[in-house]
Formats: structure tokens, C-alpha cells, sequence
């Protein structure tokens, strides 16, 4: 009988493991088919919106829908277990000055927990995100621009800064590559000499390297992951560009080593 129970003990936690991998699997699993629903209605959405509503009108609406889907999807992701956010801090920049927006970039979530806070922002993105059907239409109802060429997107995001909106544009160009900050273009310092607006710099923080760069999809990572974002100083309209990138390199190289409340993201392998 002691054998017996003491095999029964010793399989409890292979079948828990077991269990919670598979629980993680299937929130991950829904996770993705959120959001393709989510990217799907707004696009219909928006086709609508752009025939039927005067171009200054549905870009209005458009970025307060797309604000309002995003705080939808994570409060889900919240509500299954699959993520913890923490993004209160960036209430504060919603009726501030125009701004540049300026985060570190460990995930893809990244511009989806940013934009879900601040409805009045644009976004840079990549040309064939905003090119494709399966985004394009959201994308363009919104205003966002695109990331190429470089003259048009300086000139695009200076008059739209002009015109009162912030801009979220992550100053590595891509997802960190390097931990803790990849090496920064130097858009970021152009754009706001041009437009002569400050950047507030924005640090994300998470517990994960999930859907970060080289992670797959497939992959599942070990859930709830965890995000924090915090702000950090906010820079003077730039004057020498290659200066500016350096200086804000180096602040956010420095940020981010000193302050680690949050394990290392280059250390959380998927699950």
C-alpha cells in the first residue's frame, strides 16, 4: 500500500505539469484567434468607415476604435491567465502635448499595449503590414505611416505631429536583437528636429522573451507573462541627430541595466 501511494505521489506532479502545459498551449492557442478576429472586424470596420465618413472624421474614429479593440484584447488575454499588464503609466501622455513616443522593443505586444492607452496616437510601421490585406485596411483608416521611403515618412509623421497627435516609433527600427537595447536608428532624432517635438522615452519591461525576436509561434511560453511599462525622461527636441541617437542609446542602455525588477527577458526559455 505505501508503494502504491508513494507512486501515486510521485505522478501528481508529472500530470499537473502536464495539465498546466496543456492549459497554456490552448490560452495560447486562443490568444492568436482573438486577434485575428479583432484584426478582422476592424478591417470591415474600417472599409466602412473610410466610405462612408469624411477622411479627418473616420481617422478620428478609426484611432479611437482601434484603441478601444486593443485595451479589449488585453483585458481577454488578462481575463484567461495568459498575461499580467501593468500600463498605467502611460495615462499621464494621453491629453499632453504632442510627442514622440519613444520604447524599447522586447515584443510584439509592444505597439498594441501603447496604442491601447493613448487613442490619439499614430504609429510607424512596417510598409507590408500596412500594405497587406489582412491589416492594411485598420491601418490606413488610422493614419498610420509607413516605414519606407525615408523622406515620406519624415515629412508624414512631422505634419502629423503638427497637427496635435503623438507618434509611437520604437528607436531600434525592429525587435530588440540585443539585450538590453539593440542598436538605435537615427529616425527618431530627425523626425523631432524636424517637427521640433520632445521624445519621451517609455521602457518596457517583461518576464519573457515571448513573440520577441526569433521566437516562434509555435513556441508556448511559461504563463501569466508579465509586462510593466514606465516612463523615463522626456528629451528636448533634438538638434545634431547622430548626437541624440547616441545619447539616447546610452540612457536607455543604462535604464535598463540599473533598474531589473523583472527577470531577464534573455534568460525565460518557452515552456
Amino acid at each position: 500500500m505505501d508503494n502504491k501511494s508513494d507512486a501515486l505521489l510521485a505522478e501528481a506532479p508529472v500530470l499537473n505539469t502536464g495539465r498546466r502545459a496543456l492549459h497554456e498551449t490552448a490560452r495560447l492557442g486562443l490568444g492568436y484567434a482573438l486577434l485575428v478576429l479583432l484584426c478582422l472586424g476592424v478591417s470591415v470596420m474600417a472599409i466602412a468607415m473610410r466610405a462612408l465618413l469624411p477622411r479627418a472624421l473616420s481617422r478620428r474614429w478609426g484611432r479611437k476604435l482601434a484603441a478601444g479593440s486593443f485595451r479589449g484584447y488585453l483585458r481577454l488575454l488578462e481575463l484567461m491567465g495568459a498575461c499580467r499588464f501593468d500600463l498605467a503609466a502611460l495615462d499621464v501622455l494621453r491629453d499632453g502635448p504632442p510627442l514622440i513616443i519613444a520604447p524599447n522593443h522586447p515584443s510584439l505586444l509592444d505597439a498594441i499595449m501603447i496604442l491601447s492607452r493613448l487613442p490619439d496616437a499614430t504609429c510607424i510601421m512596417k510598409a507590408d503590414i500596412v500594405n497587406s490585406v489582412f491589416f492594411g485596411a485598420g491601418a490606413r483608416l488610422v493614419g498610420y505611416i509607413r516605414n519606407m521611403p525615408l523622406r515620406t515618412m519624415v515629412q508624414l509623421s512631422v505634419a502629423d505631429l503638427r497637427q496635435g497627435s503623438s507618434l509611437l516609433l520604437f528607436p531600434e527600427g525592429t525587435r530588440t536583437r540585443r539585450f538590453p537595447v539593440g542598436r538605435m536608428q537615427g529616425t527618431t532624432g530627425l523626425i523631432s528636429k524636424h517637427a521640433g517635438v520632445p521624445v519621451q522615452a517609455v521602457f518596457i519591461e517583461t518576464d519573457s522573451a515571448f513573440l520577441g525576436k526569433g521566437w516562434s509561434l509555435l513556441w508556448t511560453p511559461k504563463m501569466p507573462v508579465t509586462y510593466r511599462v514606465r516612463l523615463g525622461k522626456r528629451f528636448e527636441p533634438a538638434g545634431d541627430t547622430a548626437l541624440f541617437t547616441a545619447e539616447l542609446e546610452r540612457y536607455f542602455e543604462a535604464e535598463l541595466q540599473r533598474f531589473q525588477p523583472l527577470p531577464s527577458i534573455a534568460a525565460a526559455p518557452p515552456a
